[in-house]
């Protein structure tokens, strides 16, 4: 119902006022400078403030509505607090003009601009005219292909580092794999960050501190020990983003974007791949394999420093993420964005969740439900008494190994099973990934789309997950079991297995969010610790076993068909997107 005119209505606090199935009250609260009105679509209630936003022009900065009077002024709106920081739309927003009495008109400002159907349409043809919520997505999956170009440039140039160095293929398994060590380590650390400093300041320092250290890889090349803590450091900084992005996702998408968000976030993983794999060939032959790292290690910096002024300060709150207040609990904005908590003159605020309506063109849709809040301790035995959750560890842990093992390892396995150079080689490799994007653009908005219709976000969740680990192991299998087939066919069938894994961003990694939206960053960083494992263990195991065997089927096939198996298995039993109190 976007651009209803309520021109006509009059707006008094404790008064309901009623028009096309939406109800209005407005409140003054009891601490000084709050009010708030509260907005009810079917039965759904959900709080809104009145104040100021960071870009509202206006002649002061008062609260709207002080003993039962608005301030004078340009432009005053409300918006709903759901956050630490201001929301981006579909939050509706209330434009109240100027005037003294309580009894004041006001009107629901059009923002069509602000929504996807005009970037569909064509209105929006710059960047500055996207929402803040999509450069927020955008810039955030920018970070993840430069992640995922500072990840596979030494897959790539493993090859002739080895050559010039001397290394054996478990020397080459242990370089890759120290990256993980760091990645894995970082995980609880980052869901805590996240939680306490908010996603946007954790991945900046994270982007910050991979880029550096990635930029250091040649002049510690020659020295192992410091090679494998440059590569530790990258793992660190790396390591956080999952969480980070986890949480500016719960932030600021509603559910009914929630499986695009995350598929568009996390897709920049298999873009930097492509890219990564498309350009590192390239510079090693003309610049040699230092140049890698020096030019990948820039962009990381470069976007450290334009990130802010990219997504506009507006979307990027300096505070922990907040939690909804308690009925009849109000705060006010002023003092919200600035604290990044509320609080009561009665005492600590009751932490609740509710479930909010926004109304977009007639009908209503989901808005994340209140995220963290520091103030109370992580409740870290509930989250390991829960079915769900021990799920979604354990079918992290079956996708990474998989994932992480034919990473690092397919230019290898290209090089030596199709006789190709190094160019070419890392051309084919770059296939696997380039499915990944493709398949992530049908896979995502089909997922919406089912939830959006009423369909079980459980069974959505469940069917995505099953086809993104059956899919993988049924090519792998045909593959290691057709020893003779053709090269190029193998390629074929590793990419389509590999492309239809990328069901998962619609599985497993939107399910953090669906179970509690308040502590997905927190649940993230456990399934990822978890999950990181493979990377360290499973990267190296495979160069170890090819030494000893010499065969791929035995070092990189077999173990990855038996934890894809599994983790069906287990996800199907015991996974679940229902939304879970763990403070209960």
């Amino acid at each position: 119902m976007r651009g209803l005119c309520l021109n006509s209505t009059i707006v008094r606090p404790g008064c309901f006022v009623r028009n096309d199935a939406l109800e209005f009250l407005s409140h003054n609260g009891k601490s000084r400078g709050q009010n708030a009105m509260q907005v009810s679509n079917r039965r759904v209630s959900h709080y809104i403030v009145c104040g100021k936003r960071l870009f509202l022009r206006s002649r002061n900065f008062d609260p709207l509505s002080i003993k039962n009077r608005f301030a004078k002024c340009s432009e005053k709106i409300v918006y709903s607090r759901v956050y630490g920081s201001p929301p981006d739309v579909p939050v509706r927003e209330v434009h109240v003009q100027d005037g003294e009495d309580n009894e004041e008109k006001s009107e629901v400002i059009s923002d069509s601009s602000e929504t996807t159907q005009d970037i569909v349409q064509g209105s929006i043809r710059s960047w500055g005219d996207l929402p803040p919520r999509f450069k927020l997505i955008l810039t955030t999956a920018l970070a993840f292909v430069i992640c995922n170009m500072d990840k596979v440039n030494m897959s790539v140039a493993i090859i002739p580092m080895s050559h010039q160095l001397g290394w054996n293929s478990t020397t080459a398994g242990l370089v890759q794999s120290s990256f993980f060590w760091g990645y894995c380590m970082s995980q609880l650390p980052g869901g805590w960050l996240a939680k306490a400093f908010s996603g946007q300041r954790v991945l900046r320092a994270g982007v910050l501190m991979w880029s550096l250290a990635t930029a250091a890889v040649p002049s510690t090349a020659r020295i192992l020990p410091l090679l494998y803590l440059c590569r530790l450091l990258v793992g660190l900084g790396e390591g956080v983003s999952p969480s980070a992005a986890t949480d500016l996702i719960a932030r600021s998408m509603p559910l009914s974007e929630r499986s695009r968000a995350v598929a568009t976030v996390f897709s920049g993983l298999n873009v930097g791949s492509v890219v990564g794999l498309l350009l590192a060939p390239f510079m090693i032959e003309h610049f040699g394999w230092e140049s890698v790292f020096y030019a990948f290690g820039l962009l990381g910096i470069i976007w450290c420093l334009l990130f802010e002024s990219a997504v506009g300060s507006s979307m990027l709150g300096n505070g922990p993420t907040t939690t909804e207040p308690a009925s009849g609990t109000l705060y006010s904005s002023e003092a919200g964005s600035e604290n990044g908590s509320s609080s009561s003159q009665n005492g600590s605020l009751r932490q609740k969740q509710l479930e909010s309506a926004v109304v977009s063109n007639g009908k209503p849709h989901s808005l994340p439900q209140a995220s963290t809040s520091t103030d109370n301790k992580t409740p870290w035995k509930a989250f390991f008494k829960s079915p769900a959750v021990l799920a979604m560890i354990y079918a992290h842990f079956c996708g990474n190994w998989g994932h992480y093992t034919l990473l690092s390892w397919l230019p290898t396995y290209f090089s030596q099973e199709l006789h190709l150079d190094l160019t070419h080689a890392a051309l084919v490799s770059i296939l696997p990934p380039l499915a990944s994007v493709a398949v992530t653009s049908v896979a995502a908005p089909l997922a919406d789309s089912y939830i959006s219709r009423g369909y079980d976000v459980t069974l959505v969740r469940k069917v995505c997950q099953t086809i993104g680990f059956l899919s993988p192991a049924a090519c792998m299998a045909f593959a290691a079991l057709s020893p003779k087939l053709n090269p190029w066919m193998d390629v074929a069938i590793l990419t389509s297995g590999l492309g239809l894994s990328s069901f998962t961003f619609s599985g497993l990694y939107c399910t953090h969010q669906d179970i509690s939206p308040k502590y997905a960053s927190v649940l993230l960083g456990i399934t990822n610790s978890i999950g990181a494992i493979p990377g360290v263990l499973g990267v190296a195991l495979v160069g170890i076993i090819l030494d000893r065997t010499q065969s791929w089927t035995l070092a990189l096939f077999a173990p990855s068909i038996f934890f894809y198996l599994t983790g069906t298995i287990v996800w199907n039993i015991f996974a679940s997107s229902k939304p879970q109190t763990f403070e209960s």
